[in-house]
């Protein structure tokens, strides 16, 4: 391997790491699998959860895995835009009875005042995403640690997203 090949793959081999979330471990993976089924009215098996970190705050995607799927396209736009209104009353009871009353980052961002963290939703051909967007270091710090236990906890059915992407899903599951 030429000395241009052997540093771009070292090069790569770094940026990836410093993104790498580690999975739960089994039992916790079907724990939250289990509790997601009466909080998220779509298939996990039939979807893909996104979550791309940007230095404002974040972009949260479920898509589907079939582009063609409609009824799961329909139920994760109708959860993705019912959480966005809570998350925008600073009610985010649903991703604790999902992961548990001490999610990272929770604790902070229900701490969040009207107007400190801007909730956008939209749709997207294959599903919906969520953009939360903040100037307080300490509420972007707890997006990304919520997003980082999210990675985690839903690693099975669940991928890190690439912030220049700024909400565009390139992922063909």
């Amino acid at each position: 391997m030429n000395l241009f090949a052997t540093f771009l793959f070292l090069l790569l081999s770094a940026s990836m790491s410093v993104h790498a979330v580690e999975p739960a471990d089994e039992k916790r993976l079907d724990e939250v699998a289990e509790r997601g089924t009466h909080v998220m009215p779509f298939d996990l098996e039939k979807t893909i959860h996104v979550f791309s970190k940007t230095p404002e705050g974040g972009i949260q995607q479920v898509v589907a895995k079939d582009k063609s799927d409609s009824e799961q396209i329909q139920l994760i736009r109708a959860h993705l835009s019912e959480i966005s209104a809570e998350f925008r009353q600073g009610d985010y009871s649903k991703p604790m009875h999902i992961h548990g009353q001490d999610m990272p980052g929770l604790d902070v961002l229900k701490t969040a005042s009207s107007g400190q963290i801007k909730i956008e939703y939209r749709e997207l051909p294959d599903g919906a995403q969520i953009h939360y967007i903040s100037q307080s270091p300490q509420l972007i710090d707890a997006l990304h640690q919520w997003f980082d236990a999210q990675l985690s906890d839903h690693a099975r059915h669940a991928v890190p997203g690439h912030p220049h992407q700024h909400g565009q899903h390139r992922h063909s599951h």
